[in-house]
């Protein structure tokens, strides 16, 4: 399911099901995705940190036309306890990499791969992107 910011409407609560993972995206040429995603982060309970959310960020393919410092997208992430992944979506190759691994991601936060927890797999996360 996809929304283009937080809080969901409440008048389909019955008939939405369970959120195993979110997926914040900012396109790195938009202020106004980074402001959009950071308003919607007081909206997701402070569980979903734990192993449940990641940013996904967009465009990086084309940093001459960057317009959110990586310092404010690294500091999310750290903040947040969440990984941050990159992604071109014009390269194909790059953007079905990237589904793949989150549709990876999605199946340990939905609980589907025996031996793995969301939270174990942040903390992977983590320590990958700091070696």
């Amino acid at each position: 399911h996809i929304t283009t910011s937080l809080p969901l409407p409440s008048e389909r609560d019955h008939l939405r099901p369970r959120i195993d993972m979110i997926v914040f995206m900012i396109d790195i040429k938009s202020k106004y995705s980074l402001k959009n995603v950071e308003a919607s982060l007081a909206h997701v309970d402070a569980s979903f940190f734990l192993g449940k959310v990641c940013f996904l960020v967009t465009g990086v393919g084309r940093v001459n036309y960057c317009s959110v410092e990586m310092n404010a997208i690294w500091k999310l992430g750290e903040v947040y306890c969440s990984p941050v992944l990159f992604c071109e979506l014009e390269l194909e190759g790059i953007r079905v990499a990237t589904a793949q691994r989150l549709l990876r991601m999605l199946q340990i936060c939905a609980g589907h791969i025996p031996g793995v927890s969301a939270l174990s797999f942040g903390t992977l996360m983590r320590r990958s992107a700091e070696d």
